[in-house]
């Protein structure tokens, strides 16, 4: 029996950022908070915290990248101070991860060829990071250049591995969501579209894909993902032999953050008109993001302020600078990204819809933000959002909403319409924007349903639980050679 808290390292991009960033931050500070031995090791790091670790491109730091993190170090205490500086630091960042890894000769070859970069030879340090060696190791997104994908078979076998799947990017050739594209599941290769991120040059598809199956093929996962949406694809996917157990554990939102607050007063405090219609989508770089679909959106508030026959519509865009700008009869505001929870939740409890059309989504973190904050969500029914929001029955839209699972006033939080359709969409921000009683009902709802289905508290509970049941099953004992170390482990 193990005399001393449970330790836990998580493995993320970067420690300060938005989207499984911030569900790994979270996770990661509330493990810390209740006592446990807590880490995170990532590829990016901003901030200053002692128990972040960044995980070294290579196995030491050249004399331009330790210069580069010095000038970082020294700019970190004056990004809340003086506007612009995190962006320099982030440059730094970039500079710095550039002269680790440096544009060698085999790297620029595969690049060229359309070969992932796995070329991350510090990964293997991964389990010495921390100051005390980790009972178990959880994996949010593993793209993003910083992690050598090939340390897996070994790290799976040193200590049990969780992979967090906030995408399908483990099961593919090349892409982080695959649309309509099938080819994932045989073996992909006469790729339709090289550019969905992360895009590649070439189609090196086929070869991508074969050489992840390898990988997996000498491996054990516990795999989990927040979807059942994105569970089924795992199923389906060249994961699947690898899997010891599955589990679905929706992402959460800090309910001590997001929740319901007094609306008029948030309004005021953010210089939002108390008469005003307010429309809210949050995304990262919303009007050029891939898996966002503004088009929709936009032409979906332009139908809106029309009907509303002179009601001032506002609609704040949150996540990208830009001034502002007329859709027909609404004005668009656009807010830059904010990195403090507090002020994106303010703008879900200045709302009166949030809105969410995707092209793409395992699972929208900013919708169940909105949720949290008592506000009623109309979003499009695409991968897991059904799983999110419960949409309300349609009697008069005459459309075939693409949630399965309708219901009633009492227990809806939402709207959900069809991909693309902004006729739709302009209908359900209509109908909740016109009946105030309805409104308030479905945002009651959405406050309750978060609190009994996304609180924080709850998803580290659930985590927490598994990792001692995987424990007590004991760890693969077969010892592997890293493949890092292995000669042609291509």
């Amino acid at each position: 029996m193990r005399e001393r808290p449970l330790r836990i390292l998580q493995v993320s991009t970067a420690d300060l950022a938005g989207g499984a960033e911030r569900s790994a931050w979270n996770l990661f500070e509330t493990y810390r908070a209740r006592g446990y031995g807590s880490w995170l090791a990532v590829g990016y790091k901003q901030g200053d915290d002692p128990d972040v670790m960044r995980i070294p491109r290579n196995a030491r730091q050249g004399a331009w990248s330790r210069f580069y993190r010095l000038l970082r170090g020294h700019l970190a205490g004056y990004e809340q101070e003086t506007r612009g500086v995190w962006r320099m630091g982030a440059w730094l960042d970039t500079l710095a991860n550039w002269a680790d890894t440096g544009p060698t000769l085999r790297r620029v070859v595969e690049r060229r060829l359309g070969i992932e970069d796995f070329n991350y030879p510090g990964t293997r340090r991964l389990l010495a990071l921390p100051p005390h060696r980790p009972d178990i190791v959880h994996c949010h997104n593993l793209h993003g250049g910083y992690f050598d994908l090939r340390s897996l078979s070994w790290l799976s076998h040193e200590v049990p591995v969780i992979l967090n799947l906030r995408d399908a990017w483990l099961l593919s050739g090349h892409c982080a969501h695959s649309f309509d594209c099938e080819r994932w599941v045989t073996g992909c290769g006469r790729c339709p579209d090289l550019n969905i991120y992360p895009a590649i040059t070439r189609d090196a598809t086929a070869y991508n894909w074969r050489r992840k199956q390898k990988i997996y093929a000498r491996s054990s996962f516990y795999v989990t993902t927040p979807s059942e949406w994105l569970m089924r694809k795992v199923e389906r996917s060249i994961l699947a032999p690898a899997v010891v157990e599955a589990r679905v554990v929706p992402n959460s939102v800090d309910l001590s953050v997001f929740h319901p607050e007094d609306r008029p007063t948030v309004r005021r405090q953010l210089g939002i008109p108390h008469d005003a219609r307010v429309l809210l989508f949050t995304a990262n770089g919303i009007r050029q993001n891939p898996w966002k679909d503004y088009e929709t959106i936009r032409a979906a508030i332009a139908v809106v302020a029309e009907r509303l026959h002179g009601q001032p519509v506002l609609f704040i865009a949150l996540g990208e600078g830009a001034p502002s700008e007329p859709i027909g009869q609404a004005e668009v505001r656009f807010v830059p990204y904010q990195r403090d929870p507090i002020v994106v939740a303010r703008y879900n409890q200045a709302a009166d819809v949030y809105i969410h059309a995707a092209r793409a989504e395992a699972w929208g973190r900013t919708i169940t933000e909105a949720l949290a904050c008592g506000t009623p969500v109309v979003a499009t029914a695409v991968g897991g959002i059904p799983e999110q929001v419960k949409g309300l029955e349609s009697e008069d839209h005459g459309r075939n909403i693409a949630d399965p699972n309708r219901y009633g006033v009492n227990q809806a939080t939402g709207i959900l319409v069809p991909a693309g359709d902004a006729r739709g969409m302009a209908f359900g921000i209509e109908r909740l924007l016109k009946d105030d009683t309805l409104r308030a009902v479905i945002g009651a709802n959405a406050a309750k349903d978060a609190r009994e289905r996304f609180g924080l508290q709850r998803q580290a509970d659930a985590f927490l639980r598994w990792y001692e049941q995987i424990l007590r099953r004991g760890t693969p004992s077969r010892p592997w050679k890293n493949p890092t170390l292995t000669a042609g482990a291509r």
